[in-house]
């Protein structure tokens, strides 16, 4: 029996209540609501803004540094947002500079040993970032203490695409690198954060070697569930010594946040 429209839009009215997908939009005629369409527009400016906003590390350094890490400020060889969106290759490699930064700091430190190395890049929404970075790290860091991991400073990475954490960590010999990073903006939400983990980082790395969390945000996924699922994920990795399509996660044990 087909279900009567009443019953069609209370439905739709249902759903719109737990999820912020364009569903149940109204019509007015043949054509969308003015109402509808001023929306569009909207997430649409908000979607491009959250690209082109400028990333502002600084701004993070103190935050996070107040977690009990270092940070240190370093740029991909894409020297402008505009080179950064032309030339995603650019975005995957440090900049000379940042590159002799690194070195220097690796040969300097006492210990070689590391086993995660942490890296936060704008990619294509640094608003992501500079909402959901800090409160997350907030929750990630003592899981990670917890687990007697030793960790490299904080990098902030402008004009960062995933692949740059691989080099990161290379530098530094890494057991396992870890890039939290503005995730393309969408029409329903311009604030995204995704995570991607790679064991024994190095350069050339594939997408297939990554485990990727996505949706990080409120109304998304939380930083405790994300955070929860990222410590699985190393600890398997570590174990198994691999990432990407060969480690799965198992949902099914107990939380390590209750």
């Amino acid at each position: 029996m087909k279900a009567s429209q009443p019953q069609v839009l209370q439905d739709l009215a249902k759903l719109k209540h737990i999820t912020e997908a364009r569903i149940g939009l109204k019509r007015a005629g043949s054509s969308l609501a003015s109402k509808e369409v001023l929306t569009f527009d909207l997430d649409h400016a908000r979607a491009r803004d959250a690209v082109h906003l400028p990333f502002q590390p600084e701004v993070l350094a103190g935050p996070i540094e107040a977690l009990g890490v270092s940070t240190l400020t370093i740029q991909s060889a894409a020297v402008d947002r505009m080179t950064y969106l032309q030339r995603p290759d650019l975005g995957r490699k440090l900049g000379l500079e940042s590159r002799t930064l690194l070195q220097e700091q690796t040969q300097a430190e006492e210990s070689t040993e590391t086993d995660v190395c942490i890296v936060i890049g704008d990619g294509l929404s640094s608003k992501a970032i500079q909402q959901n970075a800090v409160p997350f790290l907030s929750v990630l860091l003592p899981l990670c203490r917890a687990k007697g991991w030793r960790l490299t400073p904080v990098h902030l990475a402008t004009q960062a695409r995933v692949a740059l954490a691989d080099e990161v960590g290379e530098q530094y010999g890494a057991k396992l690198a870890v890039i939290l990073i503005g995730e393309r903006p969408g029409l329903s939400a311009a604030n995204s954060m995704g995570i991607y983990m790679t064991y024994e980082p190095r350069v050339g790395r594939s997408d297939a070697e990554r485990n990727c969390i996505s949706n990080i945000r409120p109304g998304g996924q939380s930083y405790e569930q994300a955070a929860d699922l990222l410590v699985r994920l190393m600890e398997g990795a570590l174990q198994k010594r691999l990432s990407g399509v060969g480690l799965k996660d198992d949902s099914e044990e107990t939380p390590l946040i209750e």
